[in-house]
């Protein structure tokens, strides 16, 4: 299928248009390597323009009633909806994940239109407990200004709405730099989607581009109420340092090395399904991931059986196949990442069981043995379909094992849920799984900005998993 938005031009000021270097490159088919189509490389001149366009738009914008506004996001989601065939297809295609994974991504990027909407609808401030008597305090939401928003290439649409949504919802207006590696998908269809609900011109922007081109001058740019951004912990560090210089606001979400911890009276049936998912879902490219399958010693050969049983059974292929369980990775640097840190561990003596070997961007789903806290597979955010396996004697070590490097998302297996409970409030990650993975407990209704507070999932009733988790024997 031919998708109807084969160019990515971007979007300034209500109007789309081509870079001012008139430069372009193409959108490749990530399992095929065909071009699908092409998009502009945007730099510093437009992205000022990008910027000077949602400043001017914003005042206006703010002065709507939150109904206003909330209906421009219904009437986005309603062109989600309408396109939603084409644009799983779509995400298929640019991303190279399976079409479960294309019709999640597109299902939530309309699913955070509409929680915003309704926040912004509900809640416009608070009443507080006056400081002394007689006195009344109020506070009141208002908008921070001009928001810059850098997205990934691994879920670029319900990443980018998960901050543009409450963006506009509360009266703020956008400049969206997509990754180069999707920016149809990630940028025009966002466009697209604006322009149909008619949205005021300057409201929202899409400046495709390179990372050193364009996604710089955002980062850098002074014009900007708040940065936010999503994705390698290099480049957030890079961003935060050079915003601390001139104390620019920035909002961060990186990646880190996330655990998956087996204790020794876990259901290993369902922690391996699990681990399919919390490791090889998408081939691995998110941020959730599960880097570190932390396994105590009483149940270690079981599980890395189970797993390995697993693993050694999917099926690796074109999404558009309609028979692959995983696709490609997205690009061969990031195969070539991928299959680095895997030989690099293997070299210091851990052990492949199955997996290891690709062909072109298809990578098979790999066990590692035998892997310890100095090696690369222990130590690196992979994002590939690894599943590095490390044994450890009982659950102070593997909380402690966990909890020496930085996580966003981790998981816990006991069959005592009490014990899981408190696993999960000694590790320090942002959100923790007890006997169960990727669940998103309330993650798409969180605030925005960062705090120490962590969102705790306990699975209590049978999980319905999908069939390429189960053990092959049972399917």
């Amino acid at each position: 299928m031919t998708s109807q938005f084969p160019v990515a031009q971007l979007y300034i000021d209500g109007t789309f248009r081509p870079a001012s270097s008139g430069r372009t490159a193409d959108v490749v088919e990530k399992a095929t390597g065909a071009v699908i189509g092409t998009y502009a490389l945007g730099g510093a001149v437009d992205v000022g323009r990008a910027v000077a366009a949602a400043r001017a738009a914003q005042p206006g914008w703010a002065a709507l009633s939150a109904p206003e506004r909330a209906a421009g996001l219904r009437r986005m989601a309603e062109f989600f909806q309408a396109h939603h065939a084409e644009l799983v297809e779509q995400s298929m295609r640019e991303t190279g994940g399976v079409r479960a994974k294309a019709e999640d991504e597109v299902s939530t990027g309309i699913r955070q239109l509409q929680i915003s909407m309704i926040q912004a609808s509900e809640n416009a401030g608070d009443l507080l407990p006056p400081y002394k008597a007689g006195k009344l305090s109020m506070s009141r939401a208002v908008p921070l200004g001009v928001i810059g928003v850098i997205t990934p290439w691994n879920y670029p649409v319900n990443l980018a709405m998960r901050a543009v949504a409450p963006a506009l919802a509360f009266g703020n207006t956008v400049v969206l730099k997509p990754a180069e590696l999707t920016p149809i998908l990630g940028g025009q269809v966002l466009a697209e989607a604006a322009r149909a609900a008619g949205l005021p011109p300057g409201v929202f922007n899409v400046v495709t581009g390179d990372g050193l081109d364009a996604g710089h001058a955002l980062a850098e740019h002074t014009g900007l109420d708040l940065l936010d951004f999503t994705g390698s912990r290099e480049v957030g560090l890079a961003i935060a340092a050079s915003a601390a210089a001139t104390l620019r606001p920035v909002r961060l979400e990186l990646g880190g090395s996330n655990a998956f911890l087996v204790l020794d009276d876990a259901d290993v049936d369902l922690a391996a399904s699990c681990a399919m998912i919390a490791s090889l879902e998408y081939q691995g490219q998110t941020c959730i991931s599960a880097s570190r399958h932390i396994v105590t010693r009483a149940v270690a050969d079981r599980y890395v059986d189970a797993v390995t049983r697993r693993a050694a059974a999917l099926r690796v292929g074109d999404p558009m196949s309609g028979t692959a369980d995983l696709g490609p990775l997205v690009s061969t640097r990031q195969r070539d990442r991928v299959h680095a840190i895997v030989q690099a561990s293997v070299e210091m003596g851990a052990e492949v069981l199955t997996g290891g070997t690709f062909d072109e961007l298809f990578y098979r789903p790999t066990v590692l043995a035998k892997v310890t806290p100095d090696m690369p597979a222990f130590t690196e955010e992979i994002f590939g379909p690894v599943l590095p396996v490390t044994v450890v004697d009982d659950e102070e070590e593997a909380v402690a094992a966990a909890n020496g490097l930085p996580m966003l998302m981790n998981s816990v297996f006991s069959a005592d849920l009490i014990r899981g409970l408190s696993v999960a409030e000694r590790l320090d990650a942002g959100e923790v799984h007890v006997n169960d993975a990727h669940a998103r407990h309330g993650a798409d209704d969180q605030m925005a900005g960062f705090t120490k507070r962590q969102w705790i999932g306990l699975q209590r009733t049978p999980l319905t998993l999908p069939s390429w988790t189960a053990d092959p024997a049972t399917r």
